[in-house]
């Protein structure tokens, strides 16, 4: 059964542990030491560079299975990278040879059936370093490109979603191979027995890993990706409007600026006219000047190009 406490920011990081010691091994992705002492899990952040929301929120979803992330904006994405980024180095480089040592000195007692399984699991190793390497060499250059502001290709977290699958099948078969299958007397039972426990912790953490990315990190990527889409298209716009004005030699004159101002406003020609006291045919003939000058012949072109350039106030424009 889940702990079903919500853990906050003013609960003290040592409670959080006596409660859920599987929190211990996201401490170091987090990139969070030990030594705290009785700080807050805001101290204990903060002390290690750590976003404290974006730490309770990983923390309260592998403890509590709280998943409301669709529309939360306040995740910090490079928290998140460096959490994913570092528990890859901990499961490659630690959790999958330390498995590999118990179990080798574990099913030791048959030399065939034994070189099978151990042929099993190297199979199952390659097969989550290659998704993990796939993570580090595609998804993770592709976000901190966008987190830089930086034009990307097709590659999007869509792409990555499709293709995101779970890789524990592999270890579900060689536990049961283990149990079902594997001879031994007391001494290597035991000896099984605390391998095998191992990898059912191991098959949990790795479970876990897997729906931090799918259900916090991907949804959190979505957002990433719209902001940055709406980033370059208003950049776009923008530099269109300031090209449009500086590339064509001819300046707006104060009365064509008069008529933008005024065609902003939503007046129609007759009543720009009657507004500035001049005939339909000039409000006509500025209007065609104006578009000429700008290349902008569209009115949500020109009340952009009103505000960006100081004709208007956003405040007074009906959007």
């Amino acid at each position: 059964m889940k702990n079903q406490k919500m853990y906050e920011a003013d609960d003290k990081m040592i409670s959080l542990i006596k409660d859920n010691y599987n929190v211990l091994q996201s401490l170091g992705s987090f990139g969070i030491n030990f030594g705290f002492g009785d700080k807050t899990v805001r101290e204990t952040c903060e002390d290690n560079g750590v976003d404290t929301y974006t730490f309770l929120t990983v923390v309260n979803f592998t403890i509590n299975g709280y998943s409301d992330f669709e529309d939360d904006n306040q995740l910090s994405v490079p928290t998140l990278m460096h959490y994913l980024e570092a528990s890859h180095v901990y499961y490659l480089d630690f959790q999958l040879p330390m498995i590999r040592k118990q179990l080798e000195d574990a099913v030791n007692t048959d030399e065939r059936l034994g070189e099978l399984i151990m042929k099993f699991y190297d199979e199952y190793s390659r097969e989550i370093k290659k998704h993990m390497m796939y993570e580090e060499k595609s998804l993770f250059p592709y976000v901190e490109a966008l987190l830089a502001g930086k034009a990307v290709g097709d590659y999007n977290i869509e792409t990555f979603s499709k293709h995101h699958y779970q890789t524990d099948k592999k270890l579900t078969e060689l536990k049961n191979v283990i149990i079902k299958y594997m001879p031994g007397d007391q001494q290597h039972n035991n000896k099984l027995t605390a391998t095998l426990y191992g990898i059912y912790n191991h098959e949990e953490w790795l479970r876990l890993h897997t729906l931090v990315e799918d259900k916090i990190f991907v949804p959190a990527i979505r957002r990433l990706e719209h902001r940055s889409k709406q980033d370059t298209v208003t950049k776009n716009i923008s530099t269109m409007v300031f090209k449009s004005g500086t590339d064509n030699g001819d300046m707006l004159s104060d009365r064509e600026k008069d008529v933008i101002v005024a065609l902003v406003q939503g007046m129609s020609n007759k009543e720009i006219a009657d507004h500035l006291f001049i005939s339909i045919n000039t409000v006509i003939t500025h209007r065609r000047n104006i578009a000429r000058k700008l290349q902008i012949h569209s009115s949500a072109g020109l009340t952009i190009y009103a505000i960006v350039n100081g004709l208007v106030d956003i405040s007074t424009v009906k959007l």
